[in-house]
């Protein structure tokens, strides 16, 4: 499969969407569905949430973000790459804390500047990122290294060192988790229906 080239226009109307979903997968995590949102992760990805200081406000800022586990060390890619807001947030502060499927943790984020060490990982946190990275066109089960090297060039690959455990979002009641899966079922399945429409024989 070919990359996808984006115009500016359509990297800002892409980015857009995902901040959308970004809101939504922040809310159900919240509520204490973070397990849940990872139920799937063929399809959805394999997904945690970045909570981080904003740059400017100091205040806290949640960031849901595609992840891998290499060596029992925990790895993130800001797609957008520089311009992504939580990566320039992280880049000012980089303690922050990260919540997974099997827990939360404090951490400390550094950037993967190594070219030897960057690709493998980087193309497990895509393959993990489910449907993410093929709606930018990209393949990182069969693209070539090179291939793949060029089409993520302007990405950032980030490594969390994780410090102390830390606290999650308790369950929510069961209405409210009820609520929670009733939506992230449709999503999944609105989602799987538009894939299917515009690309056929994917």
């Amino acid at each position: 499969m070919s990359t996808i080239t984006l115009n500016s226009q359509q990297e800002e109307k892409l980015r857009q969407g995902f901040k959308q979903f970004n809101r939504f997968m922040v809310s159900l995590w919240k509520m204490g569905l973070g397990p849940w949102v990872n139920f799937w992760p063929q399809v959805g990805g394999r997904i945690m949430v970045i909570v981080h200081k904003g740059r400017k406000t100091g205040q806290t800022r949640y960031a849901p973000v595609n992840y891998a586990v290499e060596n029992g060390e925990l790895y993130c890619v800001a797609g957008f790459g520089q311009v992504t807001d939580w990566y320039r947030n992280v880049k000012v502060n980089p303690e922050v804390e990260v919540w997974l499927p099997d827990g939360g943790w404090a951490g400390i984020v550094e950037e993967v500047t190594d070219k030897t060490a960057r690709l493998p990982i980087l193309r497990q946190v895509l393959i993990n990122s489910g449907f993410a990275a093929r709606t930018v066109g990209l393949s990182p089960k069969t693209m070539s290294d090179a291939d793949l090297a060029a089409a993520t060039l302007h990405y950032r690959l980030l490594h969390i060192y994780r410090t102390a455990p830390r606290p999650m979002p308790k369950m929510a009641p069961g209405p409210v988790i009820a609520f929670g899966l009733g939506c992230l079922s449709l999503l999944t399945l609105l989602w799987w229906k538009k894939r299917h429409k515009e690309t056929p024989g994917y």
